[in-house]
């Protein structure tokens, strides 16, 4: 792999310039453990951002967070046996502390419900303290046996899960419709990346829920990825922990659970749908740097004159509140930085040189585009704030255009298997609801049922599989 630039095209080897741009953006790096990751400063910061966003948006609606152990008893996930039975493939055990082994295995947290709702059994007791919201960020570990893939398949990731417990199963149903739409709002409007939502199959939703809402999304090589989740678990875990209110008629009765989450699989997804043959494409909402000022050198006094001006200009767009790195390094031509922050999807460039001193201009170039744009340096302001609005539209709309382009209506399921093989993307197509066929057609095709839409859409006759009476429109993919 060269060390610089990105060797390999997006539409020739979409999974070799994942790799290469992941790595060379600086993004990540694999770990010295077999199938987890380093996740470097610049995706950090794009996570710290979704925290933000997130965090405002749940803070405002009374949910609060809080941190629970990564260890959990084995006893827990056996009460619950639907859910353990879906995790006990993934899960990684601690048999033993220091030199004495541990009289009961400790799971190390794959998911949090079994604990927390532990803890919940003890803190609840009257309709007063419902309705309880709480939330985390923390770390999960799967212990996956498949290829890792930065960001999109470790063993180890970073998410946010929230739980709450509701008086009422109208409220709870609230909570998650909440939920799916605010993951929505955050993943269209921070990440620029447009998403389905809808409920899962019984097949493929989450252990121990009475349904399972989700996000998806298109990559550009026509797999689907989840993007988030929101499960309504009814009173499945109340029942099983003993999650009990008296209400007001003094009578006890059990709490009704949501449960939802985003991870850093988020920001693999940003890379995919975003990225070019050049490198990253950061919206500028989550871009750890929005602006790079490149001065172009010269001799002599011209040459102190535009490094006075290029941090002049830096100091006022930092004072404005954003990100700014002023490039006056030396030893680098302006045509290796050009190359290095569009590797690193910087938003926007402003290069500043003796004619543009002399004119008192600065030209800009937006990444997305490619566009330059010649601006006086009274209207940098606010040429920059339109700017870095009209960069964050343009990417949400061209993404758009593109997960329209990747639907594809089917009625036969010979038109589903050569759709699937030749173009991919989201397969719209009728289902009967029975398991059996969604089971076969993932045998036979690989594709998987992704989301059946909240909207609901008039089913095509018949079964895409076994022809009898269709009952729901669902979208089929291969995903990651």
């Amino acid at each position: 792999m060269s060390d610089t630039g990105v060797t390999v095209k997006k539409s020739v080897d979409f999974s070799e310039w994942y790799v290469e741009v992941v790595l060379k953006a600086e993004l990540a790096d694999y770990a010295p453990v077999k199938g987890c990751m380093i996740i470097r400063p610049d995706a950090y910061a794009v996570w710290e951002r979704i925290q933000e966003v997130v965090n405002q948006k749940i803070k405002v609606t009374g949910h609060r967070n809080a941190y629970f152990p990564m260890f959990i008893p084995e006893v827990f996930l056996k009460r619950e046996a639907e859910h353990f039975e879906g995790f006990t493939p993934e899960v990684a055990w601690i048999t033993q502390g220091g030199d004495t082994p541990l009289e009961e295995k400790l799971a190390v947290r794959p998911t949090s419900e079994t604990i927390m709702y532990s803890m919940y059994a003890k803190w609840i007791r009257s309709w007063r303290d419902l309705p309880l919201k709480i939330n985390q960020w923390c770390n999960i570990v799967r212990w996956e046996t498949k290829a890792t893939k930065l960001f999109l398949r470790t063993r180890e990731f970073l998410w946010q899960e929230g739980h709450t417990a509701h008086a009422t199963a109208e409220e709870c149903e609230a909570e998650v419709m909440w939920a799916i739409n605010m993951y929505k709002d955050v993943i269209e409007n921070t990440l620029a990346i447009p998403v389905l939502i809808g409920t899962k199959s019984e097949s493929e939703k989450f252990a121990g829920a009475l349904y399972t809402t989700a996000l998806e999304s298109i990559m550009p090589d026509g797999k689907a990825l989840q993007m988030g989740t929101s499960h309504n678990l009814g009173q499945h875990f109340a029942k099983v922990f003993d999650v009990k209110y008296i209400g007001e008629d003094k009578a006890d009765h059990y709490v009704w659970q949501s449960s939802w989450g985003i991870t850093t699989r988020l920001i693999g997804a940003m890379i995919m749908v975003h990225g070019d043959d050049k490198g990253l494409i950061m919206p500028p909402k989550v871009a750890p740097t929005q602006i790079v000022i490149v001065p172009i050198p010269f001799k002599g006094q011209e040459a102190e004159a535009i490094a006075t001006k290029t941090k002049e200009i830096s100091e006022m767009l930092k004072v404005k509140g954003l990100s700014v790195v002023l490039d006056d390094r030396q030893e680098y031509t302006p045509g290796w930085k050009f190359n290095q922050w569009e590797l690193k999807g910087v938003p926007i460039r402003i290069e500043l040189g003796p004619r543009d001193l002399k004119n008192e201009q600065v030209v800009i170039v937006r990444r997305d585009t490619g566009q330059k744009t010649i601006v006086k340096e009274a209207d940098i302001p606010n040429a920059i704030d339109k700017l870095l609005q009209d960069i964050q539209d343009n990417m949400l709309t061209k993404a758009k255009t593109i997960l329209q382009e990747k639907i594809t209506a089917v009625k036969s399921y010979d038109e589903f298997k050569q759709v699937l093989e030749s173009k991919g993307g989201f397969i719209k197509a009728t289902w009967c609801r029975n398991p059996n066929c969604e089971t076969k057609i993932k045998e036979e095709t690989g594709a998987t049922i992704r989301i059946i839409p909240f909207e609901k859409e008039e089913p095509h006759k018949g079964c895409i599989y076994c022809g009898e009476e269709g009952k729901d429109v669902a979208y089929f993919a291969k995903s990651y």
